[in-house]
């Protein structure tokens, strides 16, 4: 495997879409096409996708907010190939250029297989009562 880390161009839309719902991410409540276009409008630099040779392999989205960074949609078309794992790091990486002093995600609470990827790469559990309200409805 050749994995390239690059930017998120718009030609990649379908195929980091359907990855998305390969690993089970989208949900019925969130349009993952405004997802993207919303992400594109705000530091575009930090929506990252894995290449192996043409083929989209992997995906994350960060962002950073003067606080704190936060990653969302990290997928990986084949599992423990250090996809994951190089993603995370290169988005790490561009967190930390802007000033970033820490980075938190969110995984669903049932969701076994991430919170013990996340583990293996040091995140730890952080104890906060989260809260959401939407805005914009998608649908």
């Amino acid at each position: 495997m050749s994995l390239r880390i690059r930017p998120f161009e718009r030609a990649d839309t379908e195929s980091v879409v359907a990855l998305w719902e390969e690993a089970g991410l989208t949900r019925p409540w969130n349009d993952p096409r405004r997802d993207i276009e919303r992400k594109l409008s705000v530091q575009p630099e930090l929506f990252l996708v894995a290449l192996d040779g043409d083929r989209l392999v992997g995906s994350v989205m960060a962002g950073y907010d003067g606080h704190r960074g936060w990653l969302y949609y990290l997928a990986a078309r084949e599992p423990r190939r250090g996809i994951g794992r190089a993603l995370v790091a290169e988005a790490e990486e561009r967190l930390v250029a802007l000033g970033c002093p820490k980075v938190q995600l969110m995984v669903r609470r049932d969701n076994e297989a991430a919170r013990g990827f996340y583990d293996a790469l040091g995140y730890e559990p952080v104890d906060v009562w989260m809260a959401g309200r939407r805005l914009i409805a998608d649908g």
